[in-house]
This record gives structure tokens, C-alpha cells and sequence, in this order.
């Protein structure tokens, strides 16, 4: 498993004489051919997945601000963004006590910024953040999956992302647009030994969910597997990188304990006022017993069959050897997501950034796309269909946590 297939500089580059660029150094920095065509695609699915929430919508007489701006989390991203930390707290049917520290400030920040240098509103900003972000995310996942396998499994990678049960979520006031085009970028750079900017781009990340620390994790370990390969022969911007990568989320987790008193344990005290800790699987395995004993309508029984193929997919990813990087990322987020507790139909949005996973079933239904085209694109345009009706469903329909 290696991090990186790219030759490194010669050590006398910095003592040539200045040029002009070469058309070959100028073809390397521009768009990968095929990207834009699979830009388009994943914009008009998701395109197609917003009119369905504001089809479904109308149909059912909720409004589209409701559904887009302010469903669930979004209220308390808009808050933050409109009011501060401190302000807002929620007491549960049981008597706990929620605060709005547990959510991270990255986003309700560029929110906050946009209000303040445009006339938008709250929800009209944090819609155009996640906007915004989903095209960057999809962008790197095809620069990240040109740079290892190729402009066709990168366009069918673009393409299995939008069309994901849960894609809708990348197009509501929510972070999994942004939290996603900063691990994308973050791990792309750690390929192509950008260290200072894969470390950056990680600490962004950790400021953005309190799941940000997998891509501080899986730059950390790419370094040091790297540092072992060249044994020790590594520039200083890799150490440096691999430093910076978890600050933002050590720094917001030590700013709530300060906040609440407690240094070290503050902030996972407020996360579990929200049911949500590291339980190893015992959470999951109430919901499942719940769930055979009572059933669970539509949205759990889909929840669990997504959580169980985004188990089976990582296994497969790591029998395809992906870059260890990429394992990572993925391992620490399934690992989160299958063993902690809280709402199970939140879960598939959690795993929606998990774009490693993906992988296995892009290479596969490439090759298929090369030789029964037909077939390919009817998986394809099933997948879409689903994505589109069962986003819009769980957004305005269904009464369960997204």
C-alpha cells in the first residue's frame, strides 16, 4: 500500500535557470480530461434529488425553506451561526441536558461570515456553503480516483457518490458537503506528498465534525509509513503536516472542556448528554433487537442494510489494496459509525463521507460499463432513481433523525 506513485523533484531543480513553462508542466495543472463530464452528472442528480425534496414538499405542504434550511441539526448550525456558543440548550423527554457545544464551529462560522458580507439570510448562506462544497468534494473524488485508477473509474466514482441513498444530505444545511470536500482534498494531497497542504486541509476538517479527527488519523499514519519507507529520509513539511493535521479538532475539544470545566472530559460530556459515545457495538445491538422485535418502518431497515454493505465494501476495499491512507480514513469512520451509539437512522449520513468505500464497485462496474454498456448504465439509472425518491422521502416525509 503506497501513498504516493509520483516521483519526487531532483535535487538540483532549485539551481536551473527560470523559464517559461513548458506546455507539458502547463497540461499537468490543468482539468483532467473527462472531469467536467462527470461535474455535469453529479450535478444533475442532485439537481433532480433538490426537485424531488421540493416536489415532495409542495405534495405534502411543507415549504422549501423547512425541508433545505432548516430540518434537525440545521436549526442549531443556524443558531450558532446567528447567536454564539452558550445560547442554546435542549432538555430531552429523560431529563438530559443538550448543548450546542457538540456541534463543531467550522461550518455555523462560513455561515456567519456570508451573513455578514451579504445580505442572506442564515439558511440562505448555510444552503450555499453545502452547495458550494458538495462540487469541490466531487471534484477531488475525480482527481483522486484519475490519479490512482484512471479518468473511467474516476467518472464512475463521481457518479456512485451522487447517486448514494443519503446524497440528498450533501444538498441541505448540513456538513457532510464540506466535511467530505476537505478529507477528499486532504488525502488526494498526502498522495501527491503535499504534506503541509494534506495537514491543513485535515485540521480544517477536524473543525468541521467531531469525526474530523479520521483524517487527522489517516494523514498521521500515511507520514509515518512513509517516514519508514524512506527510513527517516523525509522532508521537514511532512512532519509538519502530520502535526497540524489534528489541531483544529484537539483545539475545539479542549475549548469545550475549558468552557465546561472539565479540560479533558467536557466536551465528551456534552456528547453524550446527546447519546453519542463509543459504546463498542452495544448501542447497535439494542437498535437491532428493537428492530426484530417491533420492526421499524422504512428508514431503520434501510439504515441497517446500508451500515452492514458499508462493512462488507471496506473489506472489500482492503482486499483490493487500496493506498493505506484511504483504509484508514475509511476504517476509522466505519469503526465510529458500526460501534457508537445514537439515532441508527443518522448513520448512513455519517458514512456518506466515506467515499474510499466506493472504490471496489467503481473498478467493478467500469469494467462492466466496458463491455455491456447497456447493463452498466441501467444499474446506474436504478441507483439514481432510488437516490432521488428515498432522499426526498427522508427529508420531508419520514419523522426519523437524519
Amino acid at each position: 500500500m503506497s501513498t504516493s506513485s509520483v516521483p519526487r523533484p531532483e535535487s538540483d531543480a532549485a539551481f536551473r535557470p527560470l523559464r517559461r513553462p513548458s506546455l507539458t508542466h502547463l497540461r499537468r495543472h490543468r482539468v483532467p480530461e473527462g472531469a467536467l463530464r462527470a461535474l455535469a452528472l453529479f450535478a444533475a442528480v442532485r439537481l433532480a434529488g433538490v426537485a424531488a425534496v421540493l416536489a415532495a414538499g409542495h405534495l405534502t405542504g411543507h415549504s422549501a425553506a423547512r425541508s433545505l434550511a432548516h430540518s434537525w441539526d440545521s436549526r442549531w448550525y443556524l443558531h450558532i451561526a446567528t447567536h454564539g456558543y452558550g445560547r442554546l440548550i435542549w432538555i430531552t423527554p429523560t431529563g438530559g441536558v443538550q448543548a450546542d457545544w457538540a456541534f463543531f464551529p467550522l461550518y455555523p462560522g462560513l455561515v456567519r461570515a456570508l451573513t455578514t458580507v451579504s445580505p442572506l439570510t442564515p439558511g440562505q448562506a448555510a444552503l450555499l456553503v453545502a452547495w458550494a462544497a458538495a462540487p469541490v468534494a466531487a471534484y477531488g473524488l475525480y482527481r483522486l480516483g484519475h490519479h490512482l485508477y484512471g479518468r473511467a473509474v474516476a467518472t464512475t466514482l463521481v457518479g456512485l457518490w451522487a447517486v448514494l441513498p443519503h446524497a440528498v444530505e450533501l444538498t441541505i444545511a448540513y456538513t457532510e458537503s464540506l466535511f467530505a470536500a476537505l478529507a477528499v482534498w486532504s488525502l488526494y494531497c498526502v498522495l501527491k506528498n503535499r504534506w503541509l497542504w494534506a495537514g491543513s486541509l485535515a485540521a480544517l476538517a477536524g473543525l468541521s465534525r467531531p469525526t474530523g479527527f479520521a483524517v487527522a488519523a489517516a494523514v498521521g499514519i500515511a507520514a509515518a509509513q512513509e517516514a519508514l519507507r524512506r527510513r527517516g529520509r523525509v522532508p521537514v513539511t511532512l512532519w509538519a503536516g502530520a502535526l497540524i493535521a489534528p489541531l483544529g479538532w484537539f483545539g475545539y475539544v479542549l475549548w469545550v472542556g475549558e468552557r465546561t470545566g472539565d479540560l479533558l472530559g467536557g466536551y465528551f460530556k456534552v456528547q453524550s448528554a446527546w447519546d453519542s459515545r463509543f459504546d463498542f457495538g452495544a448501542g447497535a445491538l439494542r437498535f437491532l433487537r428493537a428492530l426484530f422485535l417491533y420492526g421499524g418502518g422504512v428508514v431503520y431497515p434501510a439504515a441497517l442494510m446500508i451500515v452492514l454493505t458499508c462493512v462488507v465494501l471496506f473489506g472489500l476495499l482492503c482486499l483490493d489494496r487500496a493506498p493505506l491512507v484511504l483504509v484508514v480514513f475509511a476504517g476509522v469512520l466505519v469503526l465510529l459509525v458500526t460501534c457508537g451509539s445514537g439515532s441508527f437512522s443518522s448513520k448512513p449520513r455519517f458514512l456518506l463521507p466515506v467515499f474510499p468505500l466506493l472504490i471496489p464497485p467503481a473498478r467493478a462496474l467500469a469494467r462492466t460499463w466496458r463491455v455491456r454498456p447497456a447493463r452498466a448504465l441501467l444499474v446506474v439509472g436504478a441507483l439514481a432513481a432510488v437516490s432521488v425518491l428515498y432522499g426526498a422521502y427522508v427529508v420531508v416525509v419520514a419523522h426519523s433523525p437524519l
